[in-house]
């Protein structure tokens, strides 16, 4: 499955890491020189909750801003009592 968030469409997004050596001029050398360029990815902060969407609990990946934003609607907690069984009903 991708790494997209459902609301705000956040992705993986491709960029460069760029390595330097040297002492900047206004530090007193020569200047910084660049020594490598590699590819390297940013990797939004994805994660899978549980949400309302059009009236239906399912999961969904949502980044952690559309949570902190408050664009996820969390399902009401299930008020669940185990069933009584029907050997303590009918003893009686």
């Amino acid at each position: 499955m991708s790494r997209v968030c459902f609301f705000t469409g956040k992705r993986t997004r491709s960029g460069r890491s760029i390595a330097r050596k040297g002492k900047a001029k206004y530090l007193g050398g020569v200047g910084r020189k660049t020594t490598g360029i590699t590819k390297r990815k940013f990797k939004p902060n994805i994660q899978r909750v549980r949400a309302v969407v059009d009236g239906t609990v399912c999961r969904i990946k949502v980044s952690a801003k559309a949570i902190k934003m408050g664009l996820v609607v969390k399902p009401p907690k299930r008020n669940y009592k185990p069933a009584e069984s029907a050997s303590t009903t009918t003893s009686e």
